[in-house]
């Protein structure tokens, strides 16, 4: 276990997805925007990723001033945060979902290769707009390409999963924190989650 997953009841491992409510109104207004319950269902979420044999959150957000793991600046949009110093700041609830088997290696090696080239990129407010909801998302696949330029969480974190296999989707693009996660185990790619905070 990597010090990053000591404390927490549960050890980490890549391919786990963390998700996180929080208790400010930026989180109420994304749940209230994706259909979720705020400061209960799911306003932002991240993936954890093997970087250096250490396990490390893979996350996109302007609300972090914690300088990125890999890069060692704070970041506004795409960066790598040591898992228990990200728990330990946050103000809300977060919990663990994981894949319903662990990767494989080179699942887990061709994840960590797509994040770290992913580091660094400007979140995308325009884009997590746009993912808001049923008919905003449906209509983001249809009028709008993939654009991966610039990133907003879940969009990162389903680009990984379709990079590695784990996600049926050609439009990362249209899947806020909610959706994604209510499909992930709905299908039963992924377990039910476990509280962290």
């Amino acid at each position: 276990m990597s010090a990053s997953s000591r404390k927490l009841p549960i050890a980490l491992r890549p391919g786990d997805i963390l998700a996180f409510s929080g208790s400010g109104w930026k989180s109420d207004l994304i749940n209230f925007a994706t259909f979720g319950v705020p400061r209960f269902s799911v306003s932002h979420i991240g993936i954890v990723a093997e970087y250096q044999h250490e396990f490390l959150l893979f996350e996109s957000t302007t609300l972090s001033d914690i300088p990125c793991r890999i890069q060692g600046v704070p970041i506004k949009g795409s960066q790598a945060q040591r898992v228990g110093p990200r728990l330990a700041r946050y103000r809300g609830k977060v919990w663990a979902y994981k894949p319903f088997r662990p990767l494989y290696k080179h699942e887990s090696e061709r994840l960590t290769a797509f994040l770290v080239s992913g580091l660094g990129r400007p979140y995308d407010q325009v884009g997590a707009f746009r993912s808001g909801g049923v008919a905003f998302s449906w209509l983001e696949s249809k009028i709008h390409a993939p654009n991966l330029a610039s990133l907003f969480c879940s969009e990162w974190v389903a680009a990984a999963l379709a990079e590695i296999g784990l996600l049926p989707t050609n439009h990362p693009s249209k899947w806020n924190p909610n959706r994604l996660i209510r499909f992930l185990t709905k299908k039963e790619f992924f377990k039910q989650p476990v509280r962290l905070k």
